[in-house]
């Protein structure tokens, strides 16, 4: 591995600050504490806000200390909200300011902050022979489980960079989510049409894990494909 210069390995650890950061956040615990009370709301970090509304609500009748301990986990959602986002905000200029990380961004599902984790983690593209070694490497190619002369293939390996791996994963769901004829491409229509959504983004996000070390090592921006 080649040695990184001071700079580098600041935005390195910019990176890990972010994940430890998003780990601290207790957004589970809150909803978990809050369900043990009869008040539920929907996932996702959006939805925190209304539910902490509702276990405030006089109708919830949540005892004071339960109200108090929620008061301390929503504090310190709050203020990790801030400092992620001064770190996201410095990812970004980062992101501006490295062409390879602009260029990874032009593919579909990988977002600025993404583009930039690629292009600061995989120092080396070329180490890898071939786009199907790196999706190995980040943990996306199927194991095979061949008996008796028959190749059969299981889950994907989830050996390698999970950080990366899990990236990929959720891009892929996106890109999912919002594929209709016109805007689509061909193969994944297909592969829609044949598997269901979660089996799916798993073979499209390690197909956009071959793309990007492609374009790692060309340097090409995305080439979206003919959609149906």
């Amino acid at each position: 591995m080649p040695i990184q210069s001071a700079e580098r390995q600041s935005e390195v650890m910019l990176l890990g600050v972010r994940d430890l950061l998003i780990k601290q956040r207790a957004i589970n615990a809150i909803r978990g504490h809050a369900a043990e009370f009869g008040v539920i709301a929907a996932k996702g970090p959006v939805t925190v806000a209304e539910l902490l509304q509702r276990v405030h609500a006089e109708e919830a009748s949540v005892p004071v200390l339960a109200l108090d301990m929620l008061r301390l986990l929503a504090a310190q959602l709050d203020a990790l909200d801030v400092k992620l986002k001064l770190i996201e905000t410095r990812l970004t200029a980062s992101h501006r300011e490295n062409p390879l990380s602009q260029c990874l961004a032009s593919q579909p599902g990988i977002g600025p902050i993404g583009a930039v984790r690629f292009a600061l983690r995989v120092t080396e593209p070329k180490s890898f022979r071939s786009g199907r070694d790196f999706a190995a490497w980040l943990g996306l190619t199927p194991k095979d489980n061949s008996s008796d002369g028959r190749r059969r293939q299981g889950r994907i390996s989830r050996r390698g960079h999970e950080a990366l791996r899990k990236l990929v994963f959720l891009g892929a769901t996106a890109v999912i989510r919002f594929a209709k004829p016109g805007h689509a491409s061909p193969w994944l229509l297909n592969l829609l049409a044949r598997k269901p959504k979660r089996l799916a983004a798993i073979a499209l996000a390690n197909k956009m894990a071959r793309t990007l070390w492609a374009m790692m090592v060309s340097g090409e921006v995305y080439r979206r494909p003919l959609p149906a």
